[in-house]
């Protein structure tokens, strides 16, 4: 996925994500290439989108990390802010998909969490490689059915596990305690760590 370019140029990716306009053209961007892919259509609520870039930019300001070693790791706690708020608000509906689709595929069963989590993994993905140089290894977690069972039944309970639920996708190690909690000083190895095994929430939990 190519981004937008930003209209600032002399800022970092990091920094141009936070700015409306450029997260609504990326979204919708992403958007398309997912529709092309998997052959459903969604609905974007774009006052709904806007939302949810609001509430996580404030979410993402509240635990900003200072320490410059910090950063990398904040990168996918943020993304995972972002799944989180994209879950919580809801600014997507599919509203097609192709006939006799595969439900065991996550993209048809469930299209918008689908969407929510190849879109965070992309940006995550981005600013990684373009402000830290690091290279990011989806898990094979990302095309798991029973995984994407328990990630949509335990993030309907409680939206936060989104957050530890992207670090699994992405193939870092996951927080599943109070996983809305950056904490500093822990700095995980986002490149080139496969994620090894431990307890995942089950669809009962």
């Amino acid at each position: 996925m190519k981004l937008p370019e930003s209209n600032a140029s002399q800022q970092s990716m990091r920094k141009s994500a936070q700015r409306l306009r450029w997260f609504v053209d990326v979204f919708e961007k992403q958007v398309r290439e997912t529709e092309e892919q998997t052959g459903n259509a969604f609905r974007v609520d774009r006052s709904s989108l806007a939302q949810v870039f609001a509430d996580w930019l404030k979410a993402f300001e509240a635990q900003k990390p200072t320490r410059n070693d910090d950063k990398p790791a904040y990168v996918g706690f943020a993304a995972g802010l972002m799944l989180r708020t994209l879950i919580r608000n809801k600014p997507v509906i599919v509203t097609d998909r192709p006939e006799g689709a595969d439900e065991s595929n996550p993209a048809y069963f469930w299209p918008e969490g689908y969407l929510y989590v190849v879109f965070c993994l992309n940006v995550r993905g981005l600013v990684l490689e373009a402000d830290y140089h690091f290279e990011q290894h989806p898990s094979d977690a990302l095309n798991e059915t029973r995984t994407w069972w328990s990630f949509r039944e335990n993030v309907h309970e409680d939206s936060s596990l989104a957050i530890a639920f992207l670090d699994l996708f992405a193939g870092d190690e996951p927080e599943w305690n109070m996983p809305d909690l950056f904490r500093t000083g822990r700095m995980r190895e986002i490149a080139g760590r496969f994620y090894s095994k431990q307890f995942i929430p089950s669809n009962d939990t």
